[in-house]
Parts: C-alpha cells; structure tokens; sequence
C-alpha cells in the first residue's frame, strides 16, 4: 500500500510540475517570443518603406487625396502597423495578412476576404487577449469615440470606434461582414472591426468594436491629431 500511495503521490507532484511549467510556457515564454516577432515586423516594415515607398500625389485645390488602391495582400506577411492610444502611448502592432497558425505569434491578423485598409467595406482584424504577447489584453477599456489609427507607409487612417465592446459567440461570424447587422451601421462604407476572445482566460465568446474610417492623411505630412496627443 505504501508503494502505491508513494508512485501515486511522485505521479501527482510530476503532473504538477509539467502543469507548472506549461503555464509558464503560456504565459511568459510565448509571450516574450511573440513580442520579438512583432518588433521584428515592424523593423521590417518600417525598413521596407524607408527604402522608397509610391506616395499619393496632392489632390486639386490642396485636398486631401483618397487613400489609394493598396497591393494584393500576401499570406502570412505584415502591410501595416496599427496604433491605439487608448492601449497606452507606446501600443503598436504590426498587422500580418490571414489567421494562419503563426500568424498570431508575430502579430495581428486580417481576416482574409475582408475590405482592405481603408477601402470600402469592413476591414476585420483579430488579436490574442492573453499569450503570444497579450496584444488585446485591455481591449474591454476600448469605448466608443477612441482613435484606432493604421498606416501602411504611404498614408495614415484614423478610425473612430462607434460600438462596443460588443459580446457574441465564435460562431457569429456576420460580425465581420461588410456591414455587420449589429453595428448599428445602416448603409455601406468605410469600416472597421476589432475582434478577440472573452473571457480574458477563455475562448467561449468573443469582444467586438466597430469602427468607420474617420480621416486620412499622406505619412509625408506628419502624424495624425490622434497620436499626438
């Protein structure tokens, strides 16, 4: 009996242990990796547009022009980087295209058939609320009214969050169509959705906010109002 009890209790504290250290593998290491990754593409990005980037010309009468007809996305690699003030001064991730499996440890994700950058429809993007860097961690501090800025090198969009954070199921994937039926939005246009789970430690439900395209502006000309503040 006493060898039982003593294989069952070296059995339990191994458990124990190995449980222990997953945690500790969710939770810091991945976390400590994914924020490499992300300041890795964002390097990356910043490089890539530093070396010559196709800036919009002027508009007649000094307007500012539409946001041009960005590239085709490619799989897996980042286009823009994301900026949210309500997050914190120095918040900024890099956005990758697709919900691909290492997708999420480098940085957020476009789900791909969604609207692109500032164009008309509903550009969707996804983020981790914990691990892999906890980039969405505070997203329920989101209200409506916050700045949700984005550039691709060429031109600087400012999204104004009109709804959420919003509480559905994984299944309700109409929350990304082109106009959401639980946005409040009554006709097409410029718009924007965030997305992760809920609760915090959890998958069960998803958060949702709804954004529409506020204002853009040549990067030459400087950084928008939102983000110098």
């Amino acid at each position: 009996m006493r060898v039982i009890v003593r294989t069952a209790s070296e059995l339990c504290i191994t458990v124990g242990a190995l449980i222990v250290l997953f945690v500790g593998y969710a939770l810091f290491w991945t976390g400590v990796r994914a924020e490499g990754a992300m300041s890795d593409q964002i390097d990356r990005l910043q490089r890539q547009w530093a070396r010559g980037s196709v800036r919009p010309a002027d508009a007649p009468g000094g307007r500012t022009p539409a946001p041009p007809e960005p590239a085709p996305y490619r799989a897996g690699e980042p286009f823009a980087i994301m900026y949210i003030p309500r997050l914190g001064a120095t918040w900024n991730k890099p956005v990758l295209e697709g919900t691909g499996r290492d997708v999420p440890a480098r940085g957020l994700a476009h789900y791909r058939g969604t609207a692109r950058l500032g164009q008309r429809g509903n550009f969707a993007v996804a983020g981790h609320r914990r691990t892999y860097g906890d980039p969405f961690k505070d997203f329920p501090r989101l209200r409506p009214g916050d700045a949700v800025v984005l550039t691709d090198g060429t031109t600087w969009f400012t999204y104004r969050i009109d709804k959420g954070p919003y509480k559905t199921v994984p299944t309700d994937v109409a929350v990304v169509d082109p106009v959401p039926r639980a946005s409040g939005y009554p006709r097409p246009g410029r718009y924007l959705t965030l997305t992760t789970c809920d609760p915090e430690w959890g998958h069960s439900h998803r958060l949702i906010v709804w954004a529409h395209l506020d204002a853009t502006r040549p990067v030459e000309t400087g950084e928008p109002e939102a983000l110098r503040r």
